[in-house]
């Protein structure tokens, strides 16, 4: 089967870690930064396969995970106006707020609805023309062109019904705040579904203010292994640089037509992450020839945030500070079937991910 069996083949593995064990003749630290990379690398069990001077740390990469908790509270206040229908992706309907999360808001009543696109959404809005359809836009650069192409089809359209929360956002500020709050690491692995989109070019201020080499990696063992074989090269090279190991998808300049669509709807802000606080032009919000579409500007809604669960480390381990098993709640109070932070509620997030392949409570 072309591009999984080739890159889970064993014999390769066990000669990529023996050239990784060679070189790593001190201690390493990498961080990823896409939490479909935290779920491999937990599945795979990479870290049992690297030798004890490399170790890996997850970042702010799982897009439900960093989704500030007054973003809840807004998406919460928005569906208890009526005639409101609140469209969201899964993971996000269990994400808690300050007080509620949106599944308890739909087992109290309120129109919440699981789609898989915003064009679902879109579509929702024209079947229910007398209902105020609100899609809750969230995730980085892979998701972000959907959402920009649902709201050009609704000025199309010329619907009146349909509008956006936009909590989406972009990789590399985040990347830089990392570094800047302290986080000690040696180089970061760069997700591949964002890099699609974005291309390698977005990486490179991160490689060039702060001396840390870039990889872009694919999903199987034989790419993530391959991605911390070719930082290890860089750090002996003394030679940081922005490289793409994930070649078979990603291309230096991203999809053009996809940034071109984004650059047309949307703009960066500073905003709000889960953990990260506020970050300087990391949040797309619509322009303003789009406020027609933007339920921010639309619906004027009261709702008050509070401070998340002292108990609660989710802000540490998105910083790469802490690890899911520092965490006092971690796989007590806290477990997928009743997550206390956000980081246990995708199969994306850091908890959820090591909860489930440590086989915590088995």
């Amino acid at each position: 089967m072309k591009y999984i069996d080739e890159y889970r083949n064993p014999e390769l593995i066990n000669k990529l870690c023996a050239s990784i064990k060679k070189i790593a003749d001190k201690p390493y630290i990498f961080m990823e930064v896409c939490g479909g990379h935290t779920m491999a690398i937990q599945r795979f069990g990479i870290p049992s396969l690297l030798p004890s001077t490399i170790k890996l740390i997850s970042g702010p990469g799982c897009p439900v995970c960093v989704t500030d908790t007054s973003y809840i509270d807004h998406l919460t206040a928005l569906g208890q106006l009526d005639k409101t229908i609140i469209c969201t992706f899964g993971d996000l309907i269990r994400v808690p707020g300050s007080y509620t999360s949106l599944d308890k808001a739909k087992a109290a009543g309120a129109d919440i609805r699981v789609v898989l696109s915003s064009l679902d959404a879109l579509k929702i809005a024209t079947e229910n023309p007398k209902q105020n359809v609100v899609f809750a836009a969230i995730g980085f650069e892979t998701t972000s062109p959907g959402t920009a192409v649902a709201v050009l089809e609704a000025e199309q359209m010329n619907l009146n019904n349909f509008s956006i929360l936009s909590a989406h956002k972009i990789m590399p500020p985040a990347m830089k705040a990392i570094v800047e709050d302290g986080v000690k690491i040696n180089g970061y692995i760069c997700p591949g579904h964002v890099s699609t989109i974005a291309g390698s070019a977005m990486y490179e201020e991160v490689c060039r203010d702060f001396g840390l080499g870039c990889v872009i990696s694919g999903f199987e063992p034989l790419d993530i292994l391959h991605s911390i074989h070719m930082l290890l090269v860089q750090l002996k090279n003394n030679d940081p640089k922005v490289e793409i190991q994930y070649k078979r998808a990603v291309k230096p300049n991203g999809n053009k037509k996809a940034k071109k669509i984004m650059d047309q709807v949307f703009v960066a802000v500073d905003g709000k992450w889960r953990g990260l606080g506020s970050i300087k032009r990391s949040v797309l919000k619509l322009r303003p020839q789009y406020y027609k579409y933007d339920a921010e500007h639309q619906f004027s809604v009261s709702f008050k945030t509070k401070e998340p669960d002292k108990g609660c480390i989710c802000g540490e381990i998105l910083k790469g500070k802490k690890s899911p098993s520092d965490c006092i709640l971690f796989a007590q109070n806290c477990r997928p079937e009743n997550p206390v932070g956000a980081c246990m509620v995708s199969n994306e997030g850091a908890c959820q991910s090591y909860f489930k392949y440590h086989q915590y409570g088995k």
